[in-house]
């Protein structure tokens, strides 16, 4: 029976049954999470590394064009995907904001649908759920925090984890980690401290909270520094790393002098504790909307000779940065495309602002423009070749200060001069492109999947997928969605049959491989 066949069979069955589907328990504990098993994809990332790269070989280079559509969902919601949907014991949960879907991830048949409309925050995406153990964990746009049972999608708690009458929303996918739920939070169109916290698991009760920035007022400080995608762990070490958003005013720095503190940064913090280990800044005193929320992705490997545990980020700012993990030093900073705003780099690995690129009321020409050079699609460190793949966009903007707008929110304007999209392959040992792929004019927007077999999964800026050949980036296969791309590809394995999910607008979209 084929893969295709046994899909229609269960939807048929489902229909039949009065749409119940008998599960079995369902469940994810810290073993899953730190060993993610090839039928499941259990957090955003699919494991703690933020890699984003599978061990799965069943679909290769030489097969890849078979490659064929096994099922389709669709949402019927405006709002697109932008979620990384998980996989747990032959479920899949994913979402648009105010909804949750679990479905058959061998059928794509609807087992259940969460929906909690929300008239407050800001609806802009939504990254997925959270899970552990029997429960799911959803951020809505109005600054709650769901606890769902995945059996059957029935609410077991809620708590407020911001006040969406300051101007917080929350979009990101919860990170678990041991007892911990992990969460940030969005808000930079007004003057608010960002933060991370830690919440129980079983009850929602606040465990810690950790501050990016102080709270608003504090003379000559910042605001901001959102912290609004999921980081990544290392158990070895004990600690979870985390990207900080953009200080605010967003354009206008001139009440908060110096390079403010722990915005623009990643961060390494003790999640039992919420204690800040290190800090390294990326984009000093920013003017130009440039967070640092990109994944930083963790590896092990020799660095110019040398066993490492490193850190790597394709920043907003423009700049690749390797970082030793264990203690958050330099170990390299290199532009991945064109970028005029610095002066170069000091002796830590920071990029020097160039005063002359501030903002100004007669307009500043800037590389990148506002979306950055890369944004929160995820990238992808293949491990067979070491080279770290991501979608970037090479692009051009005119930055504006507008004195009306004051010192609050963004505090300024930007428009698009020029951009495109383009896969890059970086060695990390240099920071040089081995090879790029041109993905269409404007930002083809993106994240990135590997593979062990030799392949990357992607989509550009006309809302095709692509399977690419992962040592050279040659086109093996593509795929026309009918929409726009704005999530990553996830990968699994189920009954001896590898899956690749994508997804473009509403439409989640399963391939495989058709038996012989």
């Amino acid at each position: 029976m084929t893969v295709f066949r046994y899909a229609f069979l269960a939807a048929i069955a489902a229909i039949t049954l009065g749409s119940v589907i008998p599960l079995r328990a369902q469940g994810v504990d810290q073993q899953m999470l730190l060993h993610p098993p090839a039928n499941s994809w259990p957090s955003y990332h699919g494991d703690y590394s933020g890699r984003r790269h599978s061990h799965l070989q069943q679909i290769t280079p030489q097969n890849v064009k078979n490659l064929a559509l096994a099922w389709v969902f669709q949402t019927n919601q405006t709002a697109s995907i932008k979620s990384s949907p998980l996989l747990v014991d032959g479920i899949l949960y994913f979402t648009v904001p105010e909804n949750v879907w679990a479905v058959d991830a061998r059928s794509g048949h609807q087992i259940w649908h969460y929906h909690h409309p929300t008239h407050e925050g800001d609806h802009i995406g939504n990254r997925g759920v959270g899970m552990y153990k029997q429960y799911l964990y959803f951020l809505l746009p109005d600054a709650h925090l769901v606890c769902l049972n995945a059996k059957d999608g029935t609410v077991r708690w809620t708590v407020q984890v911001a006040d969406v009458t300051k101007g917080y929303w929350t979009t990101m996918s919860p990170l678990v980690v041991g007892n911990h739920v992990l969460i940030g939070v969005s808000g930079d169109l007004d003057n608010l401290t960002g933060y991370i916290r830690s919440v129980d698991p079983e009850t929602g009760a606040t465990q810690w909270q950790w501050d990016s920035t102080p709270a608003a007022g504090t003379p000559n400080q910042t605001t901001g520094g959102m912290t609004w995608m999921p980081g990544t762990y290392d158990p070895e070490l004990n600690l979870v790393y985390w990207g900080t958003g953009n200080p605010t005013p967003v354009l206008n720095g001139s009440t908060r002098p110096g390079d403010n503190p722990n915005t623009c940064s990643i961060v390494a913090l003790n999640p039992d504790t919420g204690r800040l280990v290190w800090s390294f800044q990326v984009s000093p005193h920013d003017t130009h909307d440039w967070d640092a929320v990109e994944i930083p992705v963790l590896v092990d490997g020799d660095f110019h000779g040398h066993p490492k545990k490193m850190l790597m980020q394709t920043s907003r700012n423009g700049y690749f940065f390797v970082l030793d993990r264990t203690n958050g030093q330099n170990l390299l900073t290199v532009p991945y495309g064109p970028v005029n705003w610095s002066l170069g780099i000091n002796k830590q690995g920071h990029p020097i602002p160039n005063p002359a690129k501030e903002p100004a009321p007669d307009g500043r020409l800037i590389a990148p423009d506002e979306g950055g050079l890369t944004n929160y699609r995820s990238p992808s460190f293949d491990t067979t070749t070491g080279l770290f793949l991501v979608d970037a966009h090479p692009s051009w903007s005119i930055y504006f200060a507008k004195p009306a707008d004051g010192v609050y929110g963004w505090a300024g304007a930007d428009y698009d001069v020029w951009g495109k999209g383009v896969l890059e392959a970086i060695d990390y040992q240099t920071g040089k492109v081995r090879w790029s792929h041109q993905l269409g004019p404007g930002d083809s927007g993106s994240g990135v999947l590997t593979t062990d077999s030799g392949l990357t999964f992607t989509g550009d800026a006309m809302g095709n997928f692509l399977a690419l050949d992962s040592t050279n980036g040659k086109t093996l296969w593509h795929a026309g969605s009918g929409s726009e791309i704005v999530s990553s590809p996830i990968t699994y394995e189920l009954d001896g049959h590898q899956y690749v999910l994508t997804s473009s607008g509403g439409v989640l979209f399963a391939w495989a491989l058709p038996d012989e």
